[in-house]
C-alpha cells in the first residue's frame, strides 16, 4: 500500500471525497474518482471545481497528474484500495438513513477482486461496517478480510478551515483483522502525516460519533444560556469572552440560530438510535438535539417582538436573511438552519428573501425542496427590506455598511457587540 504505483479510487466527490482524492494525488498515487453525479464528473473533467475553497487551478493540476473522474463503477475493478466518502443523512423520522452507503456497496460488488482494501469513510453509527457494509460486500462470493480487506476511517474535514488540510489532520483508523489494519494504515500513512490505528472498527466508528456529539451538546448548552441571559438582561457574549480568559478547564463554544453542516446537526441522533438497539436511553443527546433544533423558532420570536415593539406585526413584512451557508465562509448549504428560518418566517407571512456571497442560487435540498433555485439578493438592496436577519456571519460581509442601510437587524451570530437601536440580538 506504500506503492506508488497502487491506485486509489475514492467513491464519492464531495465535501470529503474530492479533498481526500486530492491528497492521493498530491502523494503520488494514481486516482480514480467516481460518483452517480453526471454534472460533478462533467465539471471535474473540464477542470472546474465546485467547491469554493478547492479552485479550478487545483482541478486542472490533478487531471495533470493522472487523476481520472467517471461514473462508470466498473473502473473499481482497477483499485487496488476503495475509499467510500458517501453521504449518511437522516430520514424524515430522524433515524439514520444508509441508503447511499447500502447503494455504494451494491453497485461495487460486480467489480471487487481480490486483495483489495475497501474503507468507508462516511460518518456513522458503531456497526456499521461490520453489520451494513460486510454482507453486502461478501454477497458476490468474496469474503472479508480473506479475499479483500474491510476497515473504517472516519472523515474528518473542516471546510476552509485554514489552520488544518486532509494531510494535516491526523487520520483514525480502525479495522477488525490485523492484516486489514496494517494495509489501511499504511495506505494513509502516504497521504496524511499522522495515522491513529485503533481497536477495532467499532472504535473507529464511535470515535468520530463522540467528536461531533460532543459539539453538539456544548452548542446546545451555550445555545440555552442564550435564552436564559437574555431573559436576564445579559449578554452571552460578554459571558463567554470572560469564561474563555480561563487558561485551563474551559472550552469556547458559541450560540447560533440552530446547527447545521452535515454532521453535528445528524450523528448524535446516529448514536441515540444505535443505543436503543441495547436498551438505553440516551437522554443527553436528545435533549441536546431537541435544544439546537428549537433555536430557529426562538430567533423568530425574538424577530416578531422586535417588530412589535416597533408597532409592526411579521405578516406582509419583508425580511432579507443574510447567509445560507451552514457556517461562515464556505458554500455549504447542507442542513443549514437558514432554510427553517425561512420556513418559520414564511409561515408567519413574510416575504422572505436571502443574500449569501457563496451561493448565488438555493442547491437542491431534499426536506426543503420549494426553496431550490431561489437567486441571491444583492446587499446593496438591504435597505428595501423591513429588517436583516443574520444567519451567517460570512467575512467577506462589509457588516459596517449593513448597519448604515437597514432599517433593523436581527444578529444571531454576534456581529454586532455592542448596544444599538437598531440591532436586536437573537
Amino acid at each position: 500500500m506504500l506503492d506508488k504505483t497502487k491506485t486509489v479510487g475514492v467513491l464519492g466527490l464531495g465535501y470529503v471525497g474530492l479533498p481526500l482524492a486530492r491528497a492521493f494525488v498530491d502523494s503520488g498515487f494514481k486516482v480514480i474518482g467516481l460518483d452517480t453525479d453526471a454534472e460533478k464528473v462533467a465539471l471535474l473533467e473540464c477542470g472546474r471545481s465546485y467547491i469554493a475553497h478547492i479552485p479550478n487551478e487545483v482541478i486542472s493540476q490533478m487531471l495533470a497528474s493522472g487523476f481520472t473522474v467517471t461514473t462508470d463503477f466498473a473502473w473499481v475493478s482497477e483499485c487496488d484500495a476503495l475509499l467510500i466518502c458517501v453521504p449518511t443523512p437522516l430520514t424524515i423520522n430522524r433515524e439514520p438513513d444508509m441508503t447511499f452507503v447500502q447503494q455504494s456497496c451494491e453497485d461495487i460488488v460486480p467489480f471487487l477482486r481480490p486483495g483489495q482494501l475497501i474503507v468507508l469513510e462516511s460518518t456513522t453509527y458503531p456497526g456499521t461496517t461490520d453489520e451494513v457494509m460486510r454482507p453486502i460486500l461478501e454477497s458476490g462470493g468474496l469474503v472479508a478480510n480473506r479475499d479483500f480487506w474491510l476497515a473504517y476511517s472516519p472523515e474528518r474535514e473542516d471546510p476552509n478551515n485554514p489552520n488544518f488540510r486532509t494531510r494535516t489532520i491526523p487520520k483514525v483508523v480502525g479495522a477488525d483483522d490485523a492484516r486489514a489494519l496494517e494495509m489501511a494504515s499504511k495506505l494513509y500513512s502516504a497521504a496524511v502525516d499522522v495515522v491513529v490505528p485503533v481497536a477495532g472498527t467499532r472504535v473507529a466508528e464511535a470515535a468520530k460519533i463522540l467528536e461531533n456529539t460532543f459539539r453538539a451538546v456544548n452548542i446546545a448548552l451555550v445555545n440555552e444560556l442564550k435564552i436564559v441571559f437574555t431573559k436576564m438582561g445579559i449578554d452571552v457574549w460578554d459571558v463567554i469572552d470572560a469564561a474563555s480568559t480561563k487558561p485551563f478547564g474551559f472550552m469556547k463554544f458559541v450560540p447560533g440560530p440552530g446547527l447545521g453542516g452535515h454532521c453535528i446537526p445528524i450523528d448524535p441522533f446516529y448514536l441515540a438510535w444505535k443505543a436503543r438497539e441495547y436498551d438505553v436511553v440516551s437522554r443527553f443527546i436528545e435533549t441536546a438535539g431537541e435544544v439546537n433544533r428549537s433555536m430557529p423558532h426562538w430567533v423568530v420570536e425574538r424577530t416578531m417582538q422586535a417588530f412589535s415593539r416597533r408597532g409592526m406585526g411579521l405578516a406582509g413584512s419583508s425580511i432579507l436573511v443574510v447567509g445560507l451557508a451552514y457556517k461562515k465562509n464556505v458554500d455549504d448549504a447542507r442542513e443549514s438552519t437558514t432554510y427553517k428560518l425561512m420556513e418559520l418566517l414564511e409561515a408567519e407571512g413574510v416575504k422572505v428573501s436571502y443574500h449569501d456571497p457563496f451561493i448565488p442560487v438555493v442547491p437542491k435540498s431534499r426536506e426543503f425542496s420549494h426553496f431550490t433555485g431561489r437567486v441571491s439578493v444583492p446587499l446593496e438592496q438591504a435597505g428595501d427590506f423591513d429588517a436583516v436577519l443574520i444567519a451567517t456571519d460570512h467575512d467577506v460581509i462589509d457588516w459596517d455598511d449593513l448597519l448604515k442601510k437597514a432599517k433593523l437587524i436581527v444578529d444571531t451570530r454576534g456581529v454586532y457587540r455592542k448596544a444599538h437601536e437598531k440591532v436586536v440580538k437573537a
